[in-house]
């Protein structure tokens, strides 16, 4: 297995696969998975001549489950030096959901030096939590409910959430076991302290001083019916801090859109990183 060792001793998992010579696509996954949420795209892209690289973030996935660090700032600095170490130039970043707030905030704490464009799917920036100044967003005692599954059930509590995370559970919907599953088996990768901590780097972190940080075209997916982070609370903002950002809704679309609907969320970021 492909590792990197951080500076505070920390092994992250990677893959690195294509031609070494292909222009860089850097996944970053949602809660509570890992890089392989991201197979459809790394076999599409990677077919294309690029190279594509996911890992698995600290206490998920394969990567290191340590007690401490697992905040946004860390994950952030993880990915950094992922970028650093592979020496990688003009990247393509896409991030869904969580992954989208890591994009971000390394760009708020690293710059735009290493980055060519950048893709947020269902993404949570700039705040998903419910407050006075952000009223579209979800409140806090969701979050303490998923805090609760984690901490008490988190394999009923993963597997039931697959419902809402692919819009399994709209009227006429066609579920897809085997993307249930693989959820599951997914989250119960990683460690249950690093996710139960994920929770509120996710939820309460406030990105919005990161969006205004991006200096590279962007492309920002959102489905009209995500279910787990809303779109009037994440995207219909998020359009309106990143400059020159450009939006696509899919109506009716669930927050696993790039799994239901792969093919035409690889055709779109394809012809985004073309243009």
């Amino acid at each position: 297995m492909s590792t990197i060792t951080t500076k505070d001793g920390t092994k992250i998992f990677y893959k690195d696969w294509g031609p070494r010579n292909g222009q860089p696509i850097v996944f970053s996954h949602g809660w509570p998975l890992s890089s392989d949420a991201w197979d459809a795209q790394m076999l599409f892209f990677g077919m294309k001549g690029y190279r594509v690289i996911a890992h698995d973030r600290r206490g998920h996935g394969r990567s290191d489950q340590p007690w401490d660090g697992n905040n946004m700032d860390q994950y952030a600095d993880d990915l950094a030096e992922l970028i650093e170490k592979l020496d990688l130039k003009n990247a393509v970043l896409i991030g869904h959901s969580t992954g989208g707030g890591e994009v971000v905030h390394y760009i708020g704490r690293h710059g735009n030096k290493h980055v060519g464009k950048i893709v947020l799917v269902g993404a949570v920036p700039p705040l998903m939590l419910k407050t006075a100044a952000n009223p579209e967003g979800t409140p806090l005692e969701v979050f303490d409910s998923i805090r609760a599954g984690v901490a008490t059930n988190r394999s009923q509590f993963y597997y039931d959430l697959t419902m809402p995370f692919y819009g399994f559970n709209r009227e006429g919907a066609k579920v897809n076991d085997g993307f249930r599953e693989s959820f599951r088996l997914q989250g119960l990768a990683g460690g249950i302290k690093g996710q139960y901590d994920c929770v509120r780097e996710f939820s309460e972190v406030d990105y919005t001083d990161d969006l205004k940080k991006i200096e590279r075209p962007t492309l920002i997916i959102h489905g009209g019916d995500d279910q787990i982070v809303p779109i009037k609370a994440s995207a219909d903002k998020a359009i309106k801090l990143v400059k020159g950002a450009t939006l696509k809704v899919y109506d009716g679309a669930s927050h696993g859109l790039a799994q239901v609907d792969a093919d035409r969320f690889n055709a779109d970021v394809l012809a985004f990183i073309k243009a």
